[in-house]
């Protein structure tokens, strides 16, 4: 009896044994397989989704570099319209420059004819009265009106006539009509006469005066 006894606590020890090591074992294999597993599932996707996302990221690239060529693409064309439109701006700019450049010393030599105009009338009348004396006072008033208005619409725009006697003969500005013998005064290479006028524009000659030149004697042509 006392023999059946322990040998049935043994038994109920041993079961108490084997449940609480399926209690122990039974977690730590299930949390072990579980970590598997999700490790497993963590490396396989980017295995799977590497290209679909460097595709997707080539697209969008393409996309951006699309867009940029074409906002390239406007500004570009608006500046050769932008180009184009100087252009024919500054061609009609010129054109109109070169009709009405003179506009404004045409007004001021009309103001010249006006003072011709009525020297002329005046003449006109004084002559059919027969008085010449006053006719030629009234001319020669009417003339000298006339020069100081064009000396002062010539110096208004920068017209200057040139004065070379005494100055030394210069080819860019003078044109030799002949030489004369150098007098008393007169150094020889220079001006001792002029023939006709020349004149200057804003300090550019745009008339070569004609002039005689002084020579010793033994070189006069």
């Amino acid at each position: 009896m006392a023999a059946w006894s322990l040998w049935a606590v043994q038994r109920r020890v041993q079961r108490l044994l084997a449940s609480h090591s399926r209690i122990w074992l039974h977690p730590f294999s299930t949390a072990t397989q579980r970590t598997a597993g999700e490790d497993c599932s963590s490396e396989d996707p980017p295995d799977e989704l590497g290209p679909s996302l460097a595709e997707r990221a080539l697209r969008l690239k393409a996309v951006k570099l699309e867009k940029e060529v074409q906002d390239l693409t406007l500004r570009y064309q608006r500046a050769v319209a932008d180009c184009e439109n100087i252009r024919k701006r500054t061609q009609r700019c010129v054109e109109d420059a070169k009709i009405f450049g003179i506009q404004s010393f045409c007004k001021d030599l009309v103001e010249v004819a006006d003072i011709l105009e009525k020297t002329t009338e005046c003449i006109s009348e004084e002559t059919e009265s027969g008085d010449q004396k006053l006719t030629l006072e009234k001319v020669f008033r009417g003339l000298s009106l006339l020069e100081a208005k064009l000396k002062s619409v010539f110096a208004k725009h920068g017209l200057e006539k040139m004065a070379p006697i005494g100055d030394k003969y210069d080819p860019h500005e003078h044109e030799l009509i002949c030489h004369v013998p150098a007098g008393v005064g007169v150094q020889p290479g220079t001006v001792a006469l002029v023939r006709q006028d020349g004149y200057k524009l804003h300090g550019r000659t745009i008339r070569l005066a004609q002039v005689e030149v002084a020579v010793e004697s033994q070189r006069r042509l």
